[in-house]
């Protein structure tokens, strides 16, 4: 019976995305909010203010993210379609590169060259893809995937700031929503700190900070373009 093994490399498509989207959302909108309070007294444009960003971060984060996936998906798909044309008109030569590999790898020649013929009477263009060209099932580019985990995570993340704009009094929104905004981004860097195997408390810190200093400086703006006008 084969044994399955839990990797968390297999979470890396979706991890990244959906990390990289509340992030966003949630410090980008905090930002927004804390910027626009701080320059004016009423609440409607700050309402506004705060769902237009959410909306408009969740498109383009998943607009972002499936071009940029996608690229790398034709990149593959372009990779993959020559060294199937060259399995098929010069199989010795790749036979010769899929065996420099092993043998690059610590095998012995005859082993590295058993190996090799094996792999590739068992899946040729698995071989080479995996062995030559870094191509797995855990590294694969999934457009579609990336894109949506990308704008519902923008999207939840940017939701706090904004039931906190429309639930509390105008006059203490900017401290309430970078307080919140601050214990939820520590949360969420410790998590995925967590969840991708590394330290939660340095993920904490590492995300805590950044959103700190984007509500510091949207803040700042606020007060001076506020007391401008």
């Amino acid at each position: 019976m084969p044994h399955r093994e839990f990797h968390r490399i297999s979470r890396i498509g979706w991890l990244r995305a959906s990390v990289l989207g509340a992030n966003d959302g949630l410090i980008s909108t905090s930002s927004l909010v804390v910027g626009v309070a701080a320059a004016q007294a009423a609440r409607g444009p700050v309402l506004l203010a705060a769902f237009a960003g959410m909306v408009a971060g969740a498109l383009s984060m998943a607009a972002g993210e499936y071009v940029s996936v996608s690229s790398q998906a034709d990149s593959e798909a372009a990779d993959l379609a020559r060294e199937r044309r060259e399995l098929a008109t010069t199989p010795e030569s790749e036979h010769q590169e899929l065996a420099g590999i092993y043998r690059g790898r610590g095998l012995s020649e005859a082993l590295a060259d058993q190996v090799a013929r094996e792999l590739a009477a068992h899946d040729a263009l698995g071989a080479h893809a995996r062995d030559e060209l870094g191509i797995t099932e855990f590294s694969q580019a999934r457009p579609m995937q990336a894109a949506l985990a990308s704008a519902a995570s923008f999207a939840i993340g940017a939701l706090p700031p904004v039931l906190l704009v429309l639930v509390l009094p105008l006059a203490g929104v900017s401290a309430t929503v970078a307080g919140v905004s601050l214990l939820l981004l520590l949360a969420l860097g410790a998590v995925a700190g967590g969840l991708g195997g590394a330290s939660p408390v340095r993920g904490a810190l590492r995300v805590g900070f950044w959103g700190a200093v984007a509500m510091g400086a949207t803040a700042v703006v606020g007060r001076i373009f506020g007391a401008a006008v």
